[in-house]
């Protein structure tokens, strides 16, 4: 019998510069899963290094506004006059194939697919201490002092929203963050909402 006949959707969300693309490398790095990982869309350019349709789908606004108006979005948020977003079909479609899903995407975004899908694993990833965020953002040096202070106020806000998540993972190190989400995901698959509900269409019980 398997656990998930739709597969498992997990969330990965957290404050800009956390480190999320980092640890989210670092887990499909490890072995013993098969997650598969649902590329975002955004239409703020490609920073060095990252490849269209691999690290996101790059689209213009135009084209992003289009996927919003024709439902084509499972989730989406505007930052820093750039839209980021997750498309459905690549998501539905994995589920259905019984896949295991990964979605990097911001809080806001993670509120909008809680409401749509929320038997999804919900994992925040929060840093050591804001102190260390602001050198992260700051190590990156792709964005003027006044955007970090604004992704400071805005990593403040959403700290305040981690309630609302599943888990808590503090990346304090990429490696001990990734093994964190590992032993969740396969706790997940042990729960006793997910294993029931699997015994329940088995036996013919609603």
């Amino acid at each position: 019998m398997k656990l998930n006949d739709d597969g498992l959707l997990i969330v990965l969300s957290g404050p800009s510069g956390v480190g999320k693309g980092t640890v989210r490398d670092a887990l499909f790095e490890m072995e013993g899963h098969d997650l598969v990982y649902s590329v975002s869309m955004t239409t703020r350019p490609p920073r060095a290094g990252e490849v269209d349709g691999r690290d996101y789908f790059f689209v213009t606004r135009e084209e992003f506004e289009a996927n919003i108006r024709a439902g084509k979005m499972l989730e989406y948020a505007e930052f820093v006059d750039n839209y980021y977003g997750t498309p459905l079909d690549n998501v539905m479609n994995n589920l259905s194939a019984g896949r295991e899903v990964v979605l990097e995407i911001e809080v806001q975004g993670a509120e909008q697919v809680r409401k749509k899908m929320p038997d999804a694993v919900f994992i925040f990833i929060a840093p050591p201490s804001l102190d260390a965020l602001y050198k992260r953002l700051r190590a990156r040096g792709t964005e003027p002092e006044e955007v970090i202070q604004q992704r400071i106020e805005k990593a403040k806000r959403e700290i305040n929203l981690a309630y609302k998540y599943d888990y808590i993972v503090v990346n304090d190190t990429v490696e001990n963050a990734a093994d964190k989400i590992l032993a969740i995901i396969r706790s997940e698959h042990a729960s006793v909402k997910r294993v029931l509900k699997q015994y329940k269409k088995m036996l013919g019980v609603e």
